[in-house]
């Protein structure tokens, strides 16, 4: 079987999750609706009660209430679209969104939906490595901003935010921070982390559970819009019975999620797949080198892109976003200033819990005999070999580091 290295699309559900959702099925299992008054309903009903405090044991903050979504595209959704509507409502001053240029297209794609809506949307740029500046945010804050939207880790880069230092400028103009923590959970220190968001946004698919259920956290003082309307479960936020066996699932990842000890291990298991990639040569790695462990994007110079993917669509990595269909270069490497021939012909390499040093060795092999075949019929490669230079090849300012 071919090796799994695209985790941060989406990972296998643990088997101890599995074991534990099963309790929830069938029909000797807790599986009455939780809005129910009769006994199995309340056994039910304390089910979700208990995931609910998995996910502010993941915050470590009980300031948070816990709305279940399907996932973290509805909750970053709610969190950016349920504000616009309440400050539209409320006929508010603070009608400006600031969103990072590399955010998940869930983010921008809701911002967008804020901007029709009356919001003025306005997006921050990165540095080369991916990083949002504490200048860059300050110079756009004011006291008529109302959110500010950020991704602890880059689902395509890995790269991680300074959430501490960035939230500290954003609650000083009187702001909200949202935190799209899809890619964050098990692969950061949590240490109060969660503490200095005002929104935040979970995905089980992305920690071991199921798919199909995630969850917006957010403080009770946000007076936020319900984007669907029917029953009054969960306080009329988000109608709609709620599906135990998955709540319970992402309650049970949540208690099993990675420790530091995991993430040793896959950063180990990432530097042995970085010095691979790197030893071809022509290797651009997208994003600061203190990202998270279990991601790894890497453009290789000289080849095609749509060439490259044709080569390698036979193993289980990824191009730029799972979740973007459109097939053309990132916008997240384009945002890092990378050229666009060179942001389409990048792999992300994401790594997990089942990754083992052989998948690394085996994937590994398997690209680099293929980058050595196309470059060998390349043009643009023995170009570059003659010129040396990336920036004069590929017609860009911005420096590009390559191995």
């Amino acid at each position: 079987m071919t090796p799994y290295l695209d985790y941060a699309a989406t990972t296998p559900v643990d088997p101890r999750v599995s074991r534990f959702m099963a309790r929830f099925e069938g029909p000797d299992g807790l599986f009455a609706n939780p809005g129910s008054d009769h006994p199995a309903g309340q056994g039910a009903a304390a089910a979700v009660d208990d995931a609910a405090q998995q996910v502010l044991g993941l915050l470590d903050d009980p300031g948070f209430r816990v709305i279940w979504t399907s996932g973290a595209t509805e909750a970053d959704n709610l969190a950016i679209g349920g504000l616009a509507r309440g400050v539209a409502r409320r006929d508010g001053r603070r009608r400006r969104l600031l969103v990072v240029a590399t955010e998940h297209s869930a983010v921008l794609a809701a911002a967008r939906a804020a901007g029709s809506a009356g919001m003025r949307v306005q997006t921050l740029p990165v540095s080369g490595d991916g990083l949002l500046g504490l200048r860059t945010l300050e110079s756009a804050l004011d006291d008529d901003v109302a959110l500010v939207s950020i991704a602890p880790v880059n689902n395509e880069t890995g790269v991680i935010q300074d959430i501490e230092t960035l939230a500290g400028a954003i609650h000083a103009v009187g702001a909200r921070l949202h935190l799209d923590a899809a890619q964050a959970v098990g692969h950061l220190p949590e240490d109060g982390l969660y503490r200095h968001a005002d929104m935040v946004s979970l995905s089980a698919h992305k920690f071991y559970g199921p798919k199909g259920i995630g969850a917006l956290c957010y403080r009770p003082a946000l007076r936020l819009e319900p984007l669907l309307h029917g029953g009054g479960q969960q306080g009329g936020m988000r109608p709609g019975t709620l599906p135990v066996p998955l709540i319970a699932g992402m309650g049970e990842a949540l208690r099993i999620r990675a420790d530091q000890g995991e993430r040793t291990r896959q950063r180990g298991l990432q530097q042995r797949l970085r010095q691979h990639l790197e030893a071809l040569g022509g290797v651009v790695i997208n994003g600061h080198d203190d990202g998270s462990a279990h991601v790894l994007n890497a453009s290789f110079a000289g080849i095609q892109g749509t060439a490259l993917r044709a080569a390698l669509a036979d193993l289980s990595v990824g191009f730029g976003s799972a979740c973007n269909s459109r097939g053309g270069p990132s916008h997240v490497l384009r945002a890092m200033g990378r050229p666009d021939a060179l942001a389409h012909a990048s792999v992300r390499f994401s790594l997990g819990r089942f990754t083992t040093e052989s998948d690394i060795d085996s994937v590994a092999e398997r690209v680099g005999e293929r980058v050595r075949r196309l470059r060998a019929i390349s043009p643009v490669w023995r170009e570059l070999q003659a010129a040396g230079s990336i920036e004069d090849v590929y017609g860009v300012t911005t420096p590009q580091r390559m191995a």
